[in-house]
């Protein structure tokens, strides 16, 4: 219990640094994160036993204590299926999210209990408000389920931001087919933008890849489309899930934007999953905000370039050699998330991207991997 209260205290104290840096104060060092990195990784180590296993079966461990926090073992996402990943015991195991794949795959599992989702809630806040900007009560449009998903992180990501920056008049328009698929009301969706545009008010909608294309297709169908007021958001988070024709992305932004009157500047992507606690997004930000070893301009390109908070880091991994690969190459995606508290810190995702000075690029999923919520798509 000792060392639980250990890990409640570190929990605590990221939260007041990711609340600190929401305030404009600049906290997070290159040397900061390095050592909360590697104090995570020990008190995990210590109180997550499939963790512990995983890290001294591995055959780039030579000791649990690495000295620099690079160095410290990812769990690949897939052991999330098999493996109790989280340092809660099971009486005190509130809430699991589910990975949200294909009904024939098995989900992996993220066990929260009210610490956890506190930190979770802290750190979606906060980095979203950095790049939407909200500034007082704005519709939001969720083109997903609300309480008949219980196990999905996406769900209650969308609810957590309904509940701090949604007006009254926001709603879910999705539902949860016979099959356990997500479906839209997409007679309801449009009947929703058009009162929204004859109000002109500013509207966020949120939604998966799939959501939009089944959106935009019944907008089709009809031939109809809308020009959603000025200050409009859209966020889009990937995904396919076998649930709708796929679209390369700038081909699905350049329909949003033809059928829903905003411009491609408006909208913004997700990138996240069940197995962390952070998310990254695509929208351009100021050099001085952001945190990189390297000295470049940023230029247009960094617009299609990922990041997470600073609170969290991302390597891009050669599969060949195990070793980070250098600017502009491609590998696969890790990501040390400070607020994944109470599971596992370091994650190695099946997901491809291209190391970038500001970021990452994402390309899509690896051919090898089982198709899921993040995307389908294989490189």
């Amino acid at each position: 219990m000792q060392s639980i209260g250990k890990l409640s205290e570190f929990a605590g104290h990221i939260q007041r640094l990711i609340r600190a840096n929401s305030n404009g104060e600049t906290v997070w060092t290159d040397e900061l994160f390095g050592e909360l990195a590697l104090r995570l990784y020990e008190l995990q180590c210590e109180l997550n036993p499939p963790y512990q296993s995983l890290c001294l079966a591995s055959r780039n461990v030579t000791n649990l204590k690495p000295q620099d926090w690079t160095k410290i073992p990812a769990v690949p996402t897939s052991a999330f299926k098999d493996l109790e990943l989280t340092c809660l015991p099971a009486h005190d195991r509130t809430t699991v999210f589910h990975s949200s794949g294909t009904t024939e795959h098995r989900p992996s599992r993220h066990f929260h209990n009210a610490e956890s989702l506190a930190v979770y809630e802290d750190s979606l806040l906060a980095w979203f408000t950095r790049h939407f900007q909200i500034k007082n009560r704005i519709e939001m449009i969720s083109l997903t389920p609300r309480e008949a998903a219980p196990h999905s992180s996406l769900v209650y990501m969308f609810e957590t931001l309904r509940r701090k920056f949604g007006s009254e008049s926001s709603i879910f328009l999705g539902h949860i087919g016979d099959d356990g698929g997500w479906t839209l009301d997409v007679e309801g969706a449009v009947e929703t933008l058009r009162q929204t545009v004859e109000l002109q008010q500013p509207i966020l909608i949120l939604g998966t890849a799939f959501t939009y294309v089944h959106l935009l297709d019944y907008l089709t169908e009809i031939d109809s489309s809308f020009k959603l007021p000025a200050g409009s958001r859209i966020m889009e988070t990937g995904g396919y899930k076998g649930r709708s024709r796929t679209l390369p992305k700038d081909e699905l932004h350049r329909l949003i934007c033809e059928r829903l009157g905003i411009s491609p500047k408006e909208i913004i992507c997700e990138y996240g999953m069940s197995e962390l606690s952070s998310q990254a997004y695509n929208c351009p930000l100021l050099p001085s905000t952001l945190h990189t070893r390297h000295s470049a301009d940023l230029t247009s390109s960094a617009d299609s370039c990922f990041r997470f908070p600073p609170w969290a880091r991302v390597q891009i991994i050669s599969p060949e050699s195990g070793r980070e690969v250098h600017e502009g190459e491609t590998g696969l995606i890790r990501v040390f998330d400070l607020a994944n508290v109470f599971s596992v810190m370091a994650i190695q995702t099946e997901d491809v991207g291209i190391r970038r000075a500001y970021g990452f690029e994402l390309i899509g999923r690896t051919c090898f991997a089982e198709a899921r919520g993040c995307s389908l798509m294989a490189v």
